[in-house]
This record gives structure tokens, C-alpha cells and sequence, in this order.
């Protein structure tokens, strides 16, 4: 009898907690509010080293092991999502098979370990929750951190609202303005792919009724990223409950996807910097593209295997220096997922990215006409896909944005009817 089956055994002749459940949950939403960073990461880190703080370092351990005694409550059936998900296993483990071949061994084993603990944390919620349930659940994170941010914001406005750079701009409970503008961006899609999740008319206006004050905070925070990811956002469940509704609505909807790639397309090929105006940017996306070209040239040198994960940027003599030097300012990070995972783990890390996303996404398109997770999981990659142009939120230890796209992408290659 194998480990598995034997521990399947055990489970079952164990006495049953009628508790537990609320428990898990409340561990499992503590550990949420964690990777969000809110809070934590302004107190206890330098925001241009936020790595190097040690007392930040020493949040994740029981964190991983509360992650790993979770798993152990239940390994077939993690187990089971991991080999669904194998893709994405493997572009995990990369970040840590990088030190093999890193500029910084010691750098990329340590921040890959958080990035396949995070990994390892989206899976268990991927198996132990159905869709309904991993949407409440995140919903429910999401309304945490947007109350918190409006009392930061409202009562103690030295914490919540910044003072020297963009004066007047909430920050809510993080360090700049555009991290709570993306959170609750995020938390407004969660609000409402709950609310059309929900079991009740009561707990629908609930969520709805939370769904103005992430909207709120968004315009507040005065991030104009974050205006375009909310669009996506808002407009996406709404767009999936019209197309529901029937035929004509179906047509509709349809005709406007493909106008909406037809017209993205002009813009980019015509006059991107029309809409980059708009947007209060000049058509270098501020900056961007002049690293954007300085790095093409970095990965050049190392196209098959990159610099290692997490490495380029902090070996102070080594590629990133001259990125830096030729920009001519303290470039933190690529601003584009996909040059910055080219950057670790070269082009074949990124051609396994894309993979694992484009894969997520056409199965989420999928379920465009039934099953609740098209509520959450197709606008949530399609808006994920979009800020990934010009913001490095891919493979991040640690990270919030990461967790859930883990669960989102390993819940969806679970298949309809698993829960």
C-alpha cells in the first residue's frame, strides 16, 4: 500500500472536527493577508531593498510551515492538482534550478524557495477549495485589505496617504499609491465574481455593496495603470453575465472582443502614443522602453539560461550596473514580466511562461458560458496579461499577485466538475 493511500486510511479513521473547516479557513485567510504584504512591508522593510530586511524575512518561515502542515492534511489531493498542473510545477522549480547556473547561487536558491512556497500554498487552495469557495475566499481578503486601507487612509493619513512623492495620493496600507490602486483593482473583480458566485440574494448585495469602496480607493490612489486593469475588471464579469444571457447577447459580445484586438491592434501599429497621452504618459511609458532596450541586449548575452532568478539586479558590478548606467537612473526592476523572466531564466523559462499562461487563459475562455470561475479566472488573466507589459508580476516571491494567479492557473487544469 503506498504512503498515500496508508495516510487516506488514517484520515479516515480519525475522528472527525466539526470545527476544523473554520479553522483551516481562518489560517488560510491569515496566510492571504500575509502575501499581501499590506502592513508588514512598509513597517518592517526599506521599500528600494524591501529583500534585505531581515525582520520581514522571518514573517515566511512559519508561514511555509503552516503551508506544509496543510499539505500534509491532504496530499493526494495536492498531489493530484500538481500533476495537472505540471507546467507551472516546473516553471516553480526553475527559479530555484537557476542557482545552478546564476550570477548569485545564494540570491536565486533563497528567493526561488519563496517563490515555490507561494506555488506550493496556490496548489493546496486550488484542491482544497471549489471555485465558489476560492472566490469568497479571496473576496473576503480583498475586503479586509480595502477597509484597512480606507481607515489607514482616513484616520492616520501620515501611514495612509502619501506625503513627499505624489503628495495627496492614498497608499492605503502599502508603500506607493499603484500598489493599492492594482490591490484593489483585484479586490473589485473579486467583489464582483463573488457576487455572482453568491448563494443568496443577501450575501450578493454584500459583495456588491463593497464593490464602491474598491472603486473608490482605486480613483484615490490616482493610478492610471490601475484605472485600466479596473475597466478590465469590472467590465469583464459584467460582459461574461450579458453573454449568458443568451444568443444576441452571446453576438454582441463576441463582435465586441474582436473590435476591441482589431482596435488595440491599430493603436499599437498606428499611434501608441495617443493612448499612452491619455494615460499621462509620454510614449516612452515613462522611461520604460529605454530600459526595455538596454535589457534585449542583456538577454542577448545570455539567451539560453539567463542570469539566474532574482540575481540580475543585485550583483552591484555585474549586468544590471550597466543597465542602470546607460538609463541613467536606479532601475529596480524590467517593468515587463516577460524580459524579467527572460532575465532569470532565459528565453526558454519565458517560452514556458507563455505557455503556462496562453493555456490558462484559452481554458478560462473555455468556460465563457457556464461554471462560476469564468467570473473571476477570465478577466483576472486577461487584466494579469495586460499589466504584465509594463510591470514585472510574474514569478515574485512572496508574492500576492503570483499566489493567485498559482491557484487560479492549478484550479483551472483540474477540470469542470473537481472541486
Amino acid at each position: 500500500m503506498s504512503a498515500l493511500a496508508q495516510a487516506a486510511r488514517w484520515r479516515e479513521a480519525a475522528p472527525r472536527l466539526t470545527i476544523w473547516p473554520m479553522i483551516e479557513a481562518g489560517l488560510a485567510l491569515i496566510a492571504l493577508l500575509l502575501y499581501s504584504n499590506a502592513r508588514l512591508a512598509p513597517l518592517l522593510a526599506d521599500p528600494a531593498r524591501p529583500d534585505d530586511a531581515e525582520a520581514l524575512r522571518l514573517v515566511w518561515p512559519p508561514v511555509y510551515a503552516l503551508t506544509l502542515l496543510l499539505v500534509a492534511l491532504s496530499p493526494g489531493a495536492v498531489w493530484g492538482v500538481a500533476m495537472r498542473s505540471w507546467p507551472l510545477i516546473l516553471l516553480g522549480l526553475l527559479t530555484m534550478i537557476s542557482a545552478l547556473w546564476s550570477i548569485d547561487p545564494e540570491v536565486s536558491v533563497r528567493r526561488g524557495l519563496g517563490v515555490v512556497m507561494t506555488l506550493v500554498f496556490g496548489l493546496w487552495l486550488a484542491a482544497r477549495y471549489d471555485w465558489r469557495d476560492l472566490i469568497r475566499l479571496i473576496a473576503l481578503t480583498f475586503s479586509i485589505l480595502a477597509v484597512g486601507s480606507l481607515l489607514a487612509g482616513a484616520l492616520v493619513p501620515g501611514f495612509g496617504v502619501m506625503q513627499e512623492v505624489h503628495p495627496g495620493a492614498w497608499r492605503g496600507l502599502w508603500w506607493e499609491k499603484n500598489t493599492l490602486g492594482a490591490m484593489m483593482a483585484w479586490g473589485a473583480l473579486a467583489f464582483l465574481a463573488a457576487a455572482f458566485c453568491a448563494k443568496n440574494q443577501s450575501e450578493r448585495w454584500v459583495w456588491l455593496g463593497l464593490l464602491p469602496l474598491a472603486l473608490a480607493l482605486v480613483v484615490l490612489a490616482t493610478s492610471r495603470t490601475a484605472f485600466l486593469a479596473t475597466g478590465i475588471a469590472v467590465g469583464g464579469p459584467l460582459a461574461i453575465a450579458l453573454v449568458r444571457q443568451g444568443f444576441g447577447f452571446a453576438a454582441v459580445g463576441v463582435l465586441g472582443l474582436v473590435c476591441g484586438v482589431i482596435g488595440a491592434l491599430f493603436v499599437a501599429v498606428i499611434g501608441p502614443g495617443v493612448v499612452l497621452e491619455l494615460l499621462g504618459r509620454d510614449a516612452t511609458f515613462t522611461g520604460r522602453t529605454d530600459i526595455w532596450i538596454a535589457l534585449t541586449d542583456a538577454i542577448a548575452q545570455r539567451p539560453w539560461t539567463g542570469f539566474g532568478y532574482g540575481a540580475f539586479w543585485e550583483v552591484d558590478d555585474g549586468p544590471g550596473y550597466w543597465v542602470r548606467q546607460t538609463t541613467a537612473w536606479p532601475v529596480p526592476t524590467a517593468h515587463n514580466a516577460w524580459l524579467e523572466t527572460a532575465l532569470a531564466l532565459g528565453i526558454p523559462g519565458t517560452l514556458l511562461a507563455g505557455w503556462v499562461y496562453l493555456a490558462g487563459l484559452v481554458r478560462s475562455a473555455g468556460r465563457l458560458l457556464r461554471g462560476v470561475e469564468a467570473y473571476w479566472a477570465l478577466p483576472f488573466l486577461a487584466a494579469w496579461g495586460v499589466i504584465s507589459l509594463s510591470e514585472s508580476n510574474l514569478l515574485q516571491q512572496n508574492g500576492f499577485v503570483w499566489l493567485l494567479l498559482s491557484a487560479t492557473r492549478a484550479k483551472l487544469a483540474m477540470g469542470r466538475d473537481q472541486v
